[in-house]
Order: structure tokens, then sequence, then C-alpha cells
């Protein structure tokens, strides 16, 4: 019997506990449930309005510049170096004398080549009289041409070999860093100093193959680098190369900048914008104001509804290109409609908003 009570009691008490705390989570429902049908205070946004602009439409990409005409200068013969007559970064003429490698032997080989082709000419002289009075045969004086052209010939591969001992710039440019020093024995092909043609200059990059129709030889581009943040380099298209890769289905575009004050250099990562000739008409929203979203971007578009309360409506747009602090939008809004412009991570669809009159629209966008 005493068992039963106390288990009867046990029953009690724990049935007074639980239907105390059903009880209070019925009465915190309640209080939850009266407190969502209050209606709510409409939440401050930022709007902005939807405009048109006219931009020019472009095509981003990135590239690296590469000097119109640029190659390290190297002897085609050995030697010991005799003159430097160049200072690293000095700019140059095609034609400059840039190195004199010693050349006394084949002076001297030149003096011997000149001597044999003056005797052969002396030779071939009195053959040529004596062939006129029937003194000599036809194929001596044969003999003698012959003799007389290939002493010609071993002068002129004399003073070519003695030229070769002449480093001089391929074309106009910009030096680099010299390479060798005063009395240094080179073999053959050992870098000289490089040479660069920097202005004009030319900017490689690489575009999609779907952008192809969008982009023809003689549309202009604009440059940016890192080294020169403040300015942006004008030029033009000036090649496009015939084939695309089948690897990575893009195609090579090469731009011709001006490049007076030699501030780009072969090698710099570029940031390139070619620009079509004709402007096109978008309308556009401060960046600020779409949700960017794997699955679709959206907006947030502010109505009045039948009791001229404003409240806002997510619009799916399909976005297009972005410039500076806004965005165009191809489709999902009209000009005139009016936006938020910032904080979409607190809104949901239906609620209700007030506008803060005193926040301009432009501030959304900076």
């Amino acid at each position: 019997m005493r068992i039963a009570f106390r288990f009867l009691i046990v029953i009690i008490f724990l049935g007074v506990v639980l239907g105390g705390i059903f009880g209070y989570k019925f009465y915190q429902s309640g209080q939850m449930q009266q407190q969502q049908s209050q209606p709510q205070a409409p939440i401050q946004v930022s709007a902005t309005e939807a405009r048109t602009e006219s931009w020019t439409p472009s095509i981003k990409a990135v590239g690296s510049i590469e000097a119109v005409n640029g190659i390290e200068v190297a002897n085609e013969l050995p030697g010991v170096i005799e003159e430097i007559n160049f200072d690293s970064g000095d700019v140059v003429n095609k034609g400059d004398v840039l190195v004199r490698l010693n050349s006394e032997i084949d002076q001297a080989a030149l003096r011997t080549r000149r001597a044999e082709a003056q005797l052969a000419e002396q030779d071939f002289q009195r053959i040529s009289n004596l062939l006129a009075k029937n003194a000599v045969s036809q194929s001596q004086y044969d003999e003698a041409k012959a003799n007389f052209d290939a002493a010609r010939a071993r002068v002129n591969e004399a003073e070519a070999q003695l030229n070769k001992k002449i480093i001089r710039a391929p074309f106009d440019g910009t030096l680099g860093i010299r390479m060798v020093d005063q009395g240094e024995y080179i073999s053959t092909g050992t870098p000289i100093v490089e040479i660069n043609m920097l202005d004009p200059i030319f900017v490689d990059y690489t575009l999609s193959e779907k952008d192809l129709p969008n982009v023809a030889t003689g549309y202009a581009v604009g440059v940016a680098v890192a080294a020169v943040p403040e300015q942006i380099f004008a030029g033009s298209v000036s090649a496009i190369n015939t084939s695309v890769s089948p690897e990575t289905r893009t195609v090579r575009v090469r731009a011709t900048v001006d490049n007076p004050e030699k501030r780009l250099r072969p090698g710099m990562f570029a940031t390139i914008e070619t620009r079509q000739p004709e402007d096109e008409t978008f309308i556009t929203v401060p960046r600020t104001a779409i949700s960017y979203n794997t699955y679709g971007d959206y907006v947030f578009v502010i109505e009045e509804n039948d009791n001229g309360e404003l409240t806002v409506n997510r619009r799916t747009v399909t976005t297009g290109e972005t410039r500076d602090t806004r965005a165009a939008v191809l489709s999902g809004l009209k000009a005139g409609e009016t936006v938020v412009a910032k904080g979409l991570l607190r809104l949901r669809v239906g609620q209700k908003v007030e506008i803060q009159e005193d926040e301009q629209p432009q501030e959304a966008s900076e």
C-alpha cells in the first residue's frame, strides 16, 4: 500500500510539473501570435529610381604589354670586346654602333684578300689584251676571269667577316642594362644588351570565341596597368588572329597603343577594355540594389498597395555590364521604377517600408 501511495504521489507531482510547462508554452505561443497579428512598423529604406543611360558597349579582358620590336642583341662571331659605345638606358637609332670586337686578325686577312684580288685583276687585264691579239686561248682568258671573280668574292667575304665584329642597333629603340664588360671575351650568341621599341607598343590579349562578332580591327581600346593606376592608355585593335585555340576556345587579339612617355613596358600585366563604335541604351541601377545569386539575380521593387502603403516585391532580373558604381539591367525592370538601393538582406516579400527622404539615392551607389 505504501509503495502504491508513493507511486501515486510521484505521478501527481509529474503531472503538475508537466502541466505547468505546457501551460507556460501555450501562454508564450498566444503572446507571439498576438504580437504577429499586430501591424508592424514600416522599415526605413534607401530608394533609387531605375534610369536609362547611354553606354558604349565594351568587352573587358586581361593581357600583357609587348614591344613592337624587342630582342637581346648578341654577337655572331666570338671575340674580345674592344669598345663599348653605349650606356644602359640609352635611346639609340638603327645602325648605331654598340660594341666593337677586336678585329686585328680580320683586318690583316682583308688586306691579304685585297692584294690577291689586285693581282688577279692585273692578270685578267693582261690576258684580256692578249686575247684581242689572239696571243692566248679562250680557256686561258676564262681561267683568268674566274680567278679574278673568286678573288673579289674573297674580298667581300673578308669585309663581311670584319663587319660582324661591329655590333649595331638593329632598329630604333631603348636599351636595357648592359650585360658585358670592356675586355671580356664573348663566345658566339652572348647576350650584350636588351633593346625594345617602346613607342608605339603592342597589347596582346585573348577573347572568348563568343565575343568575336563584337570586335574588329580599328575598334578603340582602353588599357590600364597597375604601375600607372591614374591613367587609361588609348589605342586601337590592330590585328585579330585568324584561328581560335581549340584548347581554350579563345582568339588572340593585338592592340597598338601610343606610348610617347614610355610608361608602358614589355611584360606588364594589363586590363583591356575593347569598345564598340556605337552607344547602346541600358536601364541601370546602383550595384548595391542587386542581389547576385547563383540561382538568379533580383531586386526589391517598391510598390504601393491598395491601402496606399509602400511594400516591397522581389523581382528577378537579368544583369549585364557593370560600370563604375552602376549595373545594367537587361530584363525584369522598367525605367522609372523605384527599387531599394541597399540593405536587401533584411527585407522580405510584402514587407512595409518607408523611404528615407533625407538620404540621396546616389549615396547608395558610392
